[in-house]
C-alpha cells in the first residue's frame, strides 16, 4: 500500500515539471504572462515558435509516461499495474495542471493525457489524436479538438478492446473527458462568444471543401 502511494505521489511530482516553464525559465520568459496565459503547448507555440513547442510537447508527453511505466513496473498481477497506471498517469495529468514546482499554474492536461495513454493504451491514444487533428483540420480550434477528443474515448472504451476491463475503462473514459472539458471551460465562453483564437492555416479540410461548396 505505502508503495503504491509513493508510486501515485511520484507521479504528481513528474507531472508538476512543466516543460513550458521548464524551458522558459532557460530561455528568460514565462508564458503564463504572454497570449492565453496557459503554461501548455499551445499558447508555447503561438507566443514562441514551433520548435520551442516541440520541446515543450515532449517534457510533457514524456512525464506522463515515464510515471505511468515506473508505476506500473515490478507488478506481475495486469489488473493491479493498469490500475496503478492509471492512478500515476492521473496524478501526472493533475501535476501537469497543478504543479507542485511553479505556483500550482499550468496547463490544461491534454499533452500529459497523451503520455499516460501512449504506455497504458496506444489505440485509444491514437483515436484521441485522430479526432483532435480531424477537428483541428475542420475548424481550426484546438481547444474545441481537445475537448471532442477527450469525449471520443468514452466511445472508444465501448466500441474497441482496451487492454483491461471495459468497465474500468469506461469509467476512466468518463473521468477523463469530464476533466478535459472542464480545464478547458474557458474555451467554451469563448466558442460562445466568438472569441476564440482559431488556426486558419491549419484548416486543410475546410480549404479543400469550401470551393465545391461555393460553386454549388
Amino acid at each position: 500500500m505505502i508503495l503504491s502511494i509513493a508510486k501515485i505521489l511520484l507521479g504528481y511530482l513528474l507531472g508538476s515539471v512543466s516543460g513550458s516553464l521548464l524551458l522558459g525559465r532557460l530561455r528568460g520568459v514565462d508564458i503564463r504572462t504572454m497570449g492565453s496565459g496557459n503554461a501548455g503547448g499551445t499558447n508555447a507555440f503561438r507566443t514562441q515558435g514551433a520548435w520551442f513547442a516541440l520541446g515543450v510537447g515532449l517534457i510533457d508527453i514524456g512525464k506522463s509516461a515515464l510515471a505511468v511505466a515506473l508505476a506500473r513496473r515490478g507488478e506481475a498481477d495486469a489488473v493491479t499495474a493498469l490500475h496503478l497506471g492509471l492512478c500515476a498517469g492521473a496524478a501526472a495529468v493533475a501535476g501537469h495542471v497543478w504543479p507542485l514546482y511553479h505556483g500550482f499554474r499550468g496547463g490544461k492536461g491534454v499533452a500529459a493525457l497523451f503520455g499516460a495513454l501512449l504506455v497504458l493504451w496506444p489505440a485509444g491514444c491514437g483515436v484521441v489524436v485522430g479526432v483532435i487533428l480531424l477537428t483541428l483540420a475542420t475548424t481550426g480550434y484546438v481547444g474545441l479538438g481537445s475537448m471532442l477528443g477527450g469525449l471520443a474515448l468514452v466511445p472508444a472504451a465501448l466500441l474497441l478492446e482496451p487492454p483491461g476491463p471495459r468497465g474500468t475503462w469506461l469509467a476512466a473514459a468518463v473521468v477523463v473527458a469530464g476533466f478535459v472539458i472542464f480545464t478547458h471551460r474557458a474555451n467554451l465562453r469563448r466558442l460562445r462568444a466568438g472569441t476564440e483564437h482559431r488556426f486558419e492555416r491549419a484548416r486543410i479540410l475546410w480549404r479543400l471543401v469550401r470551393p465545391r461548396s461555393a460553386a454549388r
